[in-house]
């Protein structure tokens, strides 16, 4: 079990960046694979990015070229840098980091992005 932690959140400009970082409660270095979720009032639950051990990402299309994932091991830290922000960003962002050999996901309790003037 991995306990997660995200922060950066807040209420943002549209255009706005903010970066939001994710802890981890052990070590996710050589095994997990990391990723950013958001859930906007409403919507289902969407992948934003993913990030693998060996730093292989992938993005959802929505956020191709303003978003970009990172992940320092030595310190169990994921991040999303978010730039160019829309109003249609709003969400919850959720990380999560799953375990490919045993299958589980784990869960942060999300932090909230709001974008508006």
């Amino acid at each position: 079990q991995v306990q997660l932690v995200e922060s950066g959140g807040g209420l943002v400009q549209p255009g706005g960046s903010l970066r939001l970082s994710c802890t981890a409660s052990r070590s996710i270095g050589s095994t997990y694979v990391m990723g950013w979720y958001r859930q906007a009032p409403g919507k289902q639950r969407e992948l934003v990015a993913t990030i693998t051990s060996g730093a292989n990402t992938n993005y959802a299309d929505s956020v191709k070229g303003r978003f970009t994932i990172s992940r320092d091991n030595a310190k169990n830290t994921v991040f999303l840098q978010m730039s160019s922000l829309k109003p249609e960003d709003t969400a919850v962002y959720y990380c999560n980091a799953y375990h490919p050999i045993i299958g589980v996901y784990n869960w942060g309790k999300g932090t909230l992005v709001t974008v508006s003037s």
